[in-house]
């Protein structure tokens, strides 16, 4: 989305910011309501934060550094970590990134 595409296709489906914006939104409430995970870990930011830089780190490893830059990885990475993390609720991902938008 930051490189001016609005959807993708992953695994023949069309995936556009909707898809993102319901997983943040349930990663939010989970947050914010201390939900339990199966193993018995409760979802924090700091357990979110965690497995996003964790992906973030893995994603890089498996590219050219260059290529890593260009993907805006990074920058999406923090912003949806500050819209699935920021009280108060944010109305949707899109809002805080419109100003890096290629």
């Amino acid at each position: 989305w930051l490189r001016g595409n609005g959807a993708a296709a992953i695994n023949n489906l069309m995936e556009d910011p909707a898809t993102a914006e319901i997983s943040r939104s349930q990663l939010w409430q989970w947050v914010h309501t201390g939900a339990q995970l199966a193993d018995g870990r409760t979802v924090t930011a700091d357990l979110v934060r965690s497995e996003l830089y964790d992906v973030l780190a893995e994603l890089q490893q498996s590219m050219v550094s260059e290529a890593f830059v260009d993907t805006k990885l990074a920058q999406a990475g923090e912003i949806f970590a500050r819209v699935a993390l920021e009280y108060p609720f944010i109305e949707f991902l899109t809002l805080p990134a419109y100003d890096l938008i290629d």
